[in-house]
């Protein structure tokens, strides 16, 4: 699908796609213009106030939209409606005992009685407004996913939860980074502005890929002549999390650059007024 097409696809008939098993890009990067964008974990009810708690002490990589009721796979209508969280995102990851078990394009099969779904801001909501300033994500000009990287910052631990940030990275020109910071932080739900830049910001995140070829997650970038690379909190942090804390049972995550489309306007949520 071309940019244009995936910028105009309303939120509701991208669910669609993803209930049919009709939705095959690489990403959801540029998908519903002008909507929020959200990162999901699934959990027992059990881990949900130890969740809810790493949110609130970790907002930049986990800033916290919302959440379901226990047991209910229907995300409250006031965020997306006729949402039905098992089949309505693209791709998921399946975690069983703190381990990646596989991936699947729909959990009606994992979704118990007692698991609580939370929604989590992601930066693709804030990639509109770096384009309409002339400074278009690369990932969103190669037509791949986004670079994700592991850092060496800790998180601030809550209850079972602990582990380190997981950060995105965008590259720009050098000279372009200030103007990019204060285009991206009104997004506080977003993660906001980026938390490093630049070889000194690589290493201040314990991050070795000077070329962008080599991430965690996602695909490879190109980090051009003059720029630099521009890191941002990311919601994959809870999926290092539930890694590192090796919690038993299954979780359930989105696949990283695959998220849930809501109707909610990044206008109306997004940025500070």
């Amino acid at each position: 699908m071309d940019a244009l097409a995936a910028a105009a696809t309303s939120p509701s008939k991208f669910r669609r796609l993803c209930r049919l098993n009709e939705f095959h890009e690489p990403t959801t990067a540029s998908f519903s213009d002008g909507h929020v964008q959200a990162n999901l974990i699934i959990l027992p009810e059990r881990y949900a106030q130890d969740f809810r708690n790493l949110c609130m002490r970790n907002p930049v990589p986990c800033p916290l939209i919302g959440e379901t009721r226990p047991g209910d796979p229907r995300v409250p209508e006031h965020l997306a409606s006729d949402c039905d969280i098992r089949t309505d995102l693209p791709l998921y990851n399946i975690y069983k005992n703190g381990k990646l078990a596989g991936t699947k394009n729909n959990i009606s099969e994992e979704w118990k009685s007692d698991s609580v779904a939370f929604l989590i801001g992601c930066s693709f909501s804030f990639e509109a407004a770096l384009s309409a300033n002339g400074f278009t994500p690369r990932h969103t000009e190669l037509k791949r996913n986004i670079s994700m990287y592991r850092s060496t910052v800790p998180l601030m631990p809550a209850g079972v939860f602990s582990g380190r940030m997981i950060v995105s990275m965008r590259p720009y020109a050098g000279d372009s980074v200030e103007r990019v910071r204060a285009i991206t932080r009104p997004f506080i739900q977003a993660h906001g502005e980026p938390i490093g830049w630049g070889p000194e910001g690589a290493r201040a995140l314990g991050i070795n890929d000077p070329d962008g070829t080599h991430p965690d997650f996602g695909d490879p970038s190109e980090i051009r002549d003059g720029e630099v690379p521009v890191y941002w909190g990311c919601g994959v942090t809870p999926q290092q999390a539930i890694i590192d804390s090796g919690i038993e049972g299954v979780v359930v995550s989105h696949a990283p650059g695959h998220m849930l489309v809501l109707d909610l306007l990044v206008k109306d949520v997004c940025q500070t007024k």
